[in-house]
């Protein structure tokens, strides 16, 4: 699959297989696609959780809650420290959540090559995550995802709405 097919067939899933957990080669791929991520800089502000054991990933799963995100066998965190991220000094910009969302991407789009589906969240309960004593002092956790197979009988929508081309390209 070229690039181009695998980003038009990538799509957000809502249903895992909680008795299928994904190897760890491709656990190694997909974390090792973040890991090369490009970052303002390159000071690479992130750390990455993957949690898998049954004990935090009920911790985990208690800050989000839909049923499907519940069944998922693996859940990435990703993770940042504003004070290690680059910042312009002509306007204070950080650069921190938009190398996140590189690293995450990068993830996202490693895994949808490996077979191994995804679903980027941002609407879970940072306060309740935090409690949790997982990630380190001062780290802010910016997106989650699930990392599993879909359940047997799912099937993917394959039609992506989006505004159209010339709404959003500008040729000058």
């Amino acid at each position: 699959m070229d690039f181009f097919e695998l980003i038009l067939n990538r799509e957000s899933v809502k249903s895992y297989d909680p008795h299928r957990p994904v190897e760890s080669d491709k656990i190694q791929k997909i974390l090792k696609a973040g890991h090369l991520a490009p970052s303002a800089a390159n000071r690479q502000p992130w750390r990455f959780y993957l949690v898998s054991t049954p004990e935090y990933l009920d911790k985990v799963r208690d800050c989000y809650h839909k049923s499907w995100f519940k069944k998922a066998p693996h859940l990435l965190l990703v993770t940042g420290k504003k004070d290690l991220a680059w910042t312009r000094s002509s306007d204070g910009f950080n650069s921190l959540e938009m190398d996140i969302a590189i690293a995450m991407d990068h993830m996202i789009l490693q895994a949808e090559s490996l077979g191994v589906s995804t679903c980027w969240i941002v609407a879970f309960d940072t306060e309740k995550l935090h409690q949790l004593g997982i990630v380190e002092e001062g780290e802010v956790v910016y997106a989650i995802t699930p990392l599993g197979y879909p359940e047997k009988d799912f099937k993917k929508h394959g039609n992506k709405v989006r505004k159209s081309f010339n709404e959003v390209v500008k040729f000058l």
